[in-house]
């Protein structure tokens, strides 16, 4: 009996330890797993609310802070210990000693690198304008023609955009929607393309057309020439930055800057009428007069006292939550649009992308 006792209890031993040591092992591949999926959705989600939160304080005539992530350190350890001790366990003892223990601790220490946008980088990241060569090369990637110039351009070879922002509303020239349109077909049927050469050091972009195109695509290639003042037939059209174009093989680009398109988003924010009849906030623009959808707002931004729980960005500022509504398709894709603009506008900073190092001990 007592023999059978002491087997059992070796046995028992036995398993505690073999327990123990199984719980070794490293760390390293599980904080993969866990830390790339919840640091990237964090990332993403308060990128959206800084953008939106800037685009109101526009609205209040407010100053927009940028402040990029630009590092994050997470030093994850965890420690473990158990100990497992038995004495007198022979037939003549009359006692019966036993210890167990055990210890455990986790331990998660991120540090998180901050960098604001400011002086020179603040002028390149929002007061300069976009490239005309950046615009198209957005087109060429197979953004709608139409909906990154109805953003980013004030003009095209003469033919202003509409413009919303406080100071500047104005409507847009009668040519312009059937300009975005024809440029829109001939984009979806891929007879438009961007050529980009280095010509002295320099980037010259060509805009392209096909030599063949079909009878309709040919129509709305001639309704393109025709309303940008083009030559008849031409192909290869030089893309430059500016109001008009120097000849009729160029096609002038008006660009908007990063701070004037955030203005153009922020005038038609739906914001709370005190606030704008108290002088608050900048006045609504007047109302548009064309047809939809150039007239309508490039992101509809809503306002309420109650958080929206089902919303696709969300902000709360003076009082009252500002959001977009996750149902609204054209807006939210404006929206993340609007945040691929942000980052072409920071290349070439000396900032650079997140670094996130994550020791795991």
């Amino acid at each position: 009996m007592v023999t059978s006792q002491r087997l059992s209890r070796r046995r028992w031993l036995a398993l505690a330890a073999a327990g123990a040591l199984s719980g070794c092992g490293t760390m390293g591949p599980t904080t993969v797993q866990r830390d790339r999926a919840d640091y990237a959705e964090v990332l993403g989600r308060t990128w959206k609310e800084q953008t939106l939160m800037n685009v109101v304080k526009l609205r209040y005539a407010d100053v927009p802070v940028y402040l990029e992530v630009a590092s994050i350190i997470s030093s994850t350890s965890l420690e473990s210990q158990v100990n497992v001790a038995a004495t007198n366990f022979d037939r003549l003892s009359t006692g019966n000693n036993q210890l167990i223990g055990a210890y455990g601790r986790y331990t998660d220490r991120p540090t998180i690198t901050y960098s604001p946008v400011g002086g020179e980088r603040f002028a390149r990241y929002l007061l300069r304008p976009l490239s005309p060569t950046a615009v198209f090369g957005l087109v060429q990637g197979g953004y709608p023609v139409d909906r990154v110039l109805q953003l980013t351009t004030r003009a095209i070879n003469g033919v202003s955009n509409r413009s919303a922002a406080s100071g500047r509303a104005r409507a847009a020239d009668p040519e312009f929607p059937a300009l975005m349109e024809a440029m829109r077909r001939v984009q979806r049927s891929e007879s438009m393309g961007t050529r980009v050469e280095r010509r002295n050091g320099d980037e010259v972009a060509t805009l392209f057309f096909r030599p063949d195109p079909p009878a309709n695509v040919a129509d709305d290639m001639r309704t393109v020439q025709r309303l940008l003042g083009l030559r008849s037939g031409a192909r290869d059209l030089s893309l430059i930055f500016g109001p008009v174009p120097r000849s009729d093989s160029e096609i002038a680009l008006l660009t908007r800057s990063m701070a004037e398109i955030l203005l153009e988003i922020a005038a038609t924010i739906e914001a709370p009428e005190a606030d704008v009849r108290e002088g608050r906030a900048q006045p609504a623009p007047p109302p548009a007069t064309e047809a939809p959808p150039w007239g309508e707002p490039l992101v509809r931004i809503h306002s309420s006292k109650q958080r929206v729980d089902d919303a696709y960005a969300s902000v709360l500022y003076r009082g009252h939550w500002f959001w977009i509504d996750d149902r609204d398709l054209p807006s939210k894709t404006m929206f993340t649009f609007l945040l691929v603009l942000l980052s072409m506008a920071e290349a070439g900073n000396s900032a650079q992308a997140p670094v996130i190092t994550v020791p795991a001990n």
